[in-house]
């Protein structure tokens, strides 16, 4: 094949096939909805520890996938290459957050909205789905639960213990009790009135009882 060849061939056309001002377009707004994302995920975040590096791909997932819709909609055969390329692939990293993956979803939906050109729908869209996440996420609806770990000597002292603390919260259940000579060990999960923790000093005061630990946790109980 002589040059001549391939500046007769179709690939210069193809090339030419999508505006320079409109990859330009297309990709600012796929970094500023990508940022907006990355904002909302950020304000949003209630797990254990925040990864920062995750924010930063929601960024990146929104420019690719407005690159790569870009290239399929120029071009039927790459389309075809492209849904053979991605079958492929398998993405093995844990999601651990069941909200990560609507993250995920919509900077992926954000990049194809906007690389078909439909600029108002994918601004308008992510900022409905920004607002709809900042008031339900943030909304607190129950109670923080926690589990108090408390260790007795005897009997007795079990059956005080408890019962000075079903006073002191909203709501107490005994999640699992352990029982061995010379000491009795409970995990109780509580529902506080407030953030006044001070009745776990008191408790740990108590004849027979020595120790009483109080500990958040996300309401996932395993045994």
């Amino acid at each position: 094949m002589t040059f001549q060849d391939i500046f007769k061939s179709s690939f210069l056309e193809n090339i030419t096939s999508v505006g320079l001002i409109d990859m330009a377009v297309a990709l600012m707004l796929a970094f500023g909805i990508g940022l907006f994302i990355f904002l909302i995920y950020k304000k949003t975040f209630s797990g254990v520890m925040y990864s920062s590096s995750f924010g930063v791909t929601l960024i990146a997932l929104t420019m690719i996938t407005t690159v790569v819709i870009l290239a399929v909609t120029s071009n039927v055969v790459l389309s075809l290459g492209m849904v053979g390329a991605l079958s492929i692939v398998r993405f093995r990293t844990a999601i651990k957050e069941p909200l990560d993956i609507a993250f995920l979803f919509w900077t992926i939906a954000a990049g194809i909205v906007l690389a078909a050109g439909m600029l108002l729908l994918a601004v308008v869209g992510s900022l409905v789905i920004g607002v709809v996440l900042l008031v339900f996420v943030n909304r607190k609806t129950h109670v923080n639960p926690y589990i108090v770990v408390l260790s007795c000597t005897d009997h007795s002292s079990e059956c005080a213990a408890v019962d000075f603390l079903k006073k002191q919260v909203r709501r107490c259940v005994v999640k699992s009790k352990t029982a061995r000579p010379g000491g009795i060990e409970l995990n109780l999960e509580i529902r506080m009135r407030d953030d006044n923790t001070d009745f776990i000093n008191a408790l740990a005061e108590m004849n027979g009882v020595s120790s009483a630990v109080l500990v958040s946790y996300s309401g996932e109980y395993m045994g």
